[in-house]
């Protein structure tokens, strides 16, 4: 089965995008998959470029030169040094990128990472990726976050917020319509027949019987007891602390936690370089590299692109998946 090139974005033009772009593309240039970069050609000079009018021009030219769609930036980027005048062209690479994916014309987005300040201080309105995309590629759910490493993929409920208002905010919908949309992208994305979810506590010991704080009684266990009942195998709340050892991970597709850092720490303790951002719950594919825009070494040819180069390669599987039909 042969499948449209993946849309990589630009990102923030002052980052470290440009370097691991070209760099895995030189990873995956034999075997694919094939991608192409919407962005300025500017940002590689002297690189191996293939100027292209078109998503369908990608893959022919993929294994000799990095393929771009070009997008010029209004002012030259430097890197390490944030200029808002290129905050429309990084918006619109995204929107390019998404519009591809929706009309089949590329075979998912991958993101490169963007700076969210210079955005907010140019009138992006949203947050952050999450949801913008959910704005152009929405299903009518909110988008979920899921982080992935081999061995382990986790959603955190509630994101970037203080522990306090974290814990605030959590609700028993929030959890259940997180673990619905989860279990579908887990069948439909990543052809898993059957999802296995766990629902991690939110207090030490998952609250231990109330005696450790009521939040996992009150507020986790009817969401468990939901998804249950919406035909969901799940199991919780567990205590978190003994939630990522390898016998437990073995037992489960993916952990839903619920706050930001009992989710991202096992990620990144397991595989720093290698974890993958994925928007659930979207019209189209789209993972990122799980990490910044790094503009304190941009341009010094240190940056590791192995971030990238796995979220291209998940990007590709589940568009096959989803070429392949599986039932969400």
């Amino acid at each position: 089965m042969t499948l449209p090139p993946l849309a990589l974005t630009m990102g923030e033009p002052a980052g470290i995008g440009p370097e691991i772009t070209l760099a895995a593309w030189r990873a995956v240039r034999a075997a694919g998959p094939a991608f192409f970069l919407i962005g300025d050609p500017a940002l590689l000079p002297g690189a191996p470029i293939a100027r292209i009018a078109a998503p369908e021009e990608a893959e022919a030219a993929f294994p000799d030169a990095l393929p771009v769609l070009p997008l010029a930036l209004p002012a030259p980027a430097t890197p390490g040094r944030l200029d808002p005048r290129n905050a429309p062209a990084v918006i619109a690479s995204i929107e390019q990128a998404v519009a591809f994916a929706k009309a089949g014309r590329a075979g998912g987005v991958v993101t490169n990472p963007i700076q969210k300040s210079v955005l907010t201080a140019a009138g992006f309105p949203h947050p952050g990726h999450t949801e913008f995309l959910g704005e152009l590629a929405g299903t009518g759910l909110p988008p979920v976050m899921m982080l992935a490493c081999p061995g382990l993929r986790v959603v955190p409920v509630t994101i970037h917020l203080s522990l306090k208002r974290a814990v605030a905010e959590l609700t028993t919908e929030a959890i259940v319509t997180q673990g619905r949309t989860v279990a579908a992208s887990l069948r439909r994305d990543f052809g898993i027949a059957q999802p296995r979810l766990v629902v991690a506590g939110l207090n030490p010991h998952a609250g231990e019987d109330g005696t450790m704080g009521r939040e996992d009684i009150e507020i986790v266990a009817p969401a468990v007891a939901a998804l249950r009942a919406a035909g969901i195998a799940v199991r919780g709340p567990l205590p978190a602390d003994t939630l990522f050892t390898p016998r437990a991970r073995a037992g489960y597709d993916c952990a839903l936690c619920m706050y930001h850092d009992q989710a991202l720490i096992p990620v990144k303790t397991l595989d720093m370089d290698g974890g993958v951002n994925v928007t659930l719950g979207l019209s189209i594919v789209r993972t990122s590299p799980d990490h910044g825009t790094a503009l304190d070494i941009a341009g010094q040819g240190l940056a590791d692109p192995g971030s990238l180069i796995a979220a291209l390669r998940m990007a590709a599987g589940m568009a096959r998946h989803r070429a392949e039909g599986h039932a969400a």
